[in-house]
């Protein structure tokens, strides 16, 4: 602690005031850079998550996310397909969800929901061998713009389903680390 930063003395958020929540909230601001640090940390941690595959899921990540990279995603949408799965690292059938709400503040609402909805997409590729609908993407049609429902199947069927591959020249994750930072240190307007 610096010595002009004071922590706040409250014991109760109705006793507090507007001085010590501008404080915290340039404290806040200041450490912002944390982030990119624990997704970086939670991204690490999918390279001891194997379950069955011919990958851990680190190396499906970065597999899916040199795709996108290589077939010219922006920023935004190279990120999110790195971080598509980082659910993972917490809870399998809720993947998606999770890593929808880490990515949520800091990409477009599109990409947001692009990671929301990915399993049902990728679903057309195994669904059938769960007893499930492999045409459960056609589900999020009314949900999705045609734009949305586009970038969702193209992310589903070119990128990610295909990423399971131990021989594929994959970039490393330092190569990603920039751009990770570059995302994960502004705020968009959550939605």
């Amino acid at each position: 602690m610096t010595e002009t930063q004071t922590n706040a003395q409250f014991t109760s958020m109705d006793m507090s005031t507007r001085e010590q929540w501008e404080e915290i909230g340039r404290e806040s601001a200041r450490n912002q850079g944390r982030t990119a640090d624990r997704v970086l940390e939670m991204l690490r941690s999918l390279g001891d998550i194997t379950d069955g595959f011919a990958t851990d899921q680190l190396t499906h990540s970065l597999q899916t996310a040199t795709r996108a990279e290589r077939a010219g995603a922006d920023t935004e949408v190279v990120v999110a397909s790195l971080c598509h799965d980082i659910g993972k690292a917490v809870s399998v059938p809720n993947h998606g969800a999770i890593a929808a709400e880490i990515l949520r503040p800091y990409v477009r609402p599109e990409v947001c929901r692009m990671i929301q909805v990915h399993q049902d997409f990728q679903g057309k590729h195994y669904y059938e061998y769960f007893g499930k609908d492999p045409d459960a993407r056609e589900g999020h049609r009314e949900v999705l713009s045609a734009e949305e429902f586009s970038l969702t199947a193209k992310f589903a069927d070119e990128w990610d389903q295909n990423s399971f591959d131990p021989d594929f020249p994959t970039l490393p994750l330092e190569h990603f680390e920039p751009a990770v930072r570059e995302v994960f240190s502004r705020v968009r307007t959550r939605v």
